[in-house]
């Protein structure tokens, strides 16, 4: 009986510690966080598209032609205006993000920006879009990548921006049938926000 106690009172002694922030992370640590949290992804989503028995060929198929480029960079440049919009407009506290992307791309190469955003658009766009949209569909799979954007849920206009461009790549990837529409258009509106993050001149 003593035993249980003793452990019991263990179990009250527990402090969580608080969330760490991002400024407290080295940059290889905040690296290895997103590489990991990609190759999670990526694993989760190839097990869905086995369970579903998913057509790769059909799923990868590059029979859009053209249209992947015209559809995914068509709605990454409608989005990377809009952000500059919204920015410009908007107060700088309503778009913050904790600093996370500031960190990831602002001292960063150019090559390296691209290899980090290949490796986001693909392993985001075959969980999201090839595996869970066809579960929900456009609209609560949109709602699902708002809600892992945690960072951003305490702004709701982030919020509403995201879930937007989730739901237009969701709606390209059905209009063309092809994942490589919804990667091409992620890997653009990284791409082009991480240029402007690394190339931006501090005010």
């Amino acid at each position: 009986m003593n035993k249980w106690k003793s452990k019991w009172k263990d179990l009250k002694n527990i402090r969580f510690q608080k969330a760490v922030r991002v400024d407290e992370l080295s940059d290889k640590v905040l690296l290895l966080n997103l590489y990991a949290t990609q190759v999670l992804i990526l694993i989760i989503g190839v097990i869905m598209l086995l369970v579903q028995q998913t057509d790769l060929n059909t799923l990868l198929s590059f029979k859009p032609g053209w249209g992947i480029l015209l559809w995914g960079g068509g709605l990454a440049l409608l989005v990377v205006a809009a952000d500059l919009i919204v920015t410009r407009f908007v107060p700088e506290d309503v778009m913050d993000d904790g600093g996370v992307n500031k960190r990831i791309f602002a001292q960063r190469p150019l090559w390296h920006i691209a290899v980090l955003c290949l490796v986001v658009s693909v392993c985001e766009e075959l969980l999201f879009r090839g595996a869970i949209q066809h579960y929900l569909g456009p609209y609560w799979t949109s709602i699902l990548f708002a809600a892992i954007h945690v960072r951003y849920l305490q702004h709701w206009l982030m919020t509403g921006l995201v879930f937007s461009i989730s739901y237009g790549i969701g709606w390209i990837y059905v209009h063309t049938g092809s994942l490589w529409t919804a990667i091409c258009a992620h890997f653009i509106i990284d791409f082009i926000s991480g240029c402007i993050l690394r190339y931006s001149k501090e005010e």
